[in-house]
């Protein structure tokens, strides 16, 4: 290689770098940044050279910190846990190496410091901490649905024996069916609770995700017929088939546009988008990294509280008048079934998306 097109060289090799890298002279003024790093940070290009690194992350003492530390010592100093970057009003976890830039005589130039954005990672930890408290819930769900159901046939047929004894215009008739309509409800409840509970074989075909959601909108727009609602949809038309149970797929995402109708109540608009991602891969050991879809359902709703959103998964609790609290556990534990990830983004007056991602077919 020509040596004058050397510089040029090893600035694209730090622009394709897949972390952030901010390289810093002796007095700490950026000398360079490539694109991740301005991506993670927040900041330009433009904005950022010849500036100081103190200036630029004054609200970020942990990472001036290590900086420091690597300046001072002439060492390497990592922290790949305990980094939170304060950037654009929202919280980045990163793993932060500083190391001393050396010369090619032993000089010390400056420092580069790595940056990666841990966000991705955080989520997936804990979409398998929420997996694992689902399913210790659901073994006490199952013995306690089971232990309900049994009596509860009894309750349903003496109160059907007695409103046959009735007669029509006893008052006693209103009572039984007040006691019929609610263990119709208990029923619903532990139905809910096996579903949640029980193991699932699931039969896995090749399933084009547009068309069932395609279904579940014409069905959602004929039972809010007479209401506001707009249904857009932005579709990515080179989604490709994933494997997967249709019926447990429809089952989840007619949970979900449901509960964006209600979130909307008489007016509103539900959006609905697919498109593929490749920053996430839900692979086992020893398979190779595979792309993943997502599907976005969004709402101009309400939105969510932070306590709401804390608890969303969790079983039993709800919001609704009527509601079981169960419905977002059975669908997040279709979306573990399908090895995929269920992410909720909401605030409060501003609406929420759910975003599901499942693996494509190999």
């Amino acid at each position: 290689m020509n040596p004058e097109h050397l510089p040029e060289f090893y600035a694209n090799v730090i622009d394709s770098v897949g972390d952030g890298v901010i390289v810093l002279d002796r007095a700490g003024n950026v000398i360079l940044i490539n694109p991740v790093a301005e991506e993670v940070a927040g900041v330009s290009r433009r904005v950022t050279i010849g500036q100081p690194f103190a200036t630029l992350f004054k609200n970020d003492l942990p990472l001036l910190e290590i900086v420091a530390k690597s300046a001072a010592s002439g060492m390497s100093i990592s922290d790949y846990e305990n980094i939170i970057l304060r950037k654009s009003g929202r919280l980045t976890p990163l793993s932060v190496t500083a190391s001393p830039l050396l010369l090619a005589d032993g000089t010390c130039a400056g420092t580069i410091v790595l940056l990666r954005d841990l966000t991705n990672i955080r989520e997936l930890e804990e979409a398998v901490r929420k997996a694992d408290r689902l399913s210790a819930l659901g073994t006490l769900a199952a013995g306690l649905a089971h232990e309900i159901k049994n009596p509860l046939g009894g309750i349903r047929g003496a109160a059907q024996l007695l409103e046959m004894e009735l007669a029509e215009d006893d008052e006693l008739r209103e009572c039984t069916q007040v006691v019929l309509k609610e263990v119709q409800r208990v029923n619903r409840i532990v139905e809910e609770l096996l579903d949640l509970a029980s193991p699932r074989r699931l039969k896995l075909v090749g399933v084009n995700l547009h068309k069932i959601l395609a279904h579940i909108v014409f069905l959602q727009q004929q039972a809010t017929e007479g209401k506001s609602l707009t249904f857009q949809r932005h579709l990515d038309p080179s989604l490709p088939a994933i494997l997967a149970d249709e019926g447990r797929l429809t089952q989840l995402f007619l949970n979900l546009v449901k509960n964006a109708v209600e979130a909307v109540g008489e007016s509103g608009t539900i959006e609905i988008s697919s498109r593929i991602v490749s920053e996430y891969s839900m692979t086992q050991k020893g398979e190779r990294r595979s792309r993943m879809v997502a599907i976005e359902i969004s709402d101009d709703g309400n939105g969510m509280t932070p306590e709401e959103l804390e608890n969303l998964f969790t079983p039993f609790y709800t919001t609704k008048e009527r509601g079981t609290g169960l419905g977002l556990a059975i669908c997040q534990k279709i979306v573990a079934e399908h090895r995929g990830m269920i992410r909720v983004d909401s605030q409060a007056g501003k609406g929420t998306t759910f975003t599901i991602l499942l693996p494509c077919v190999q």
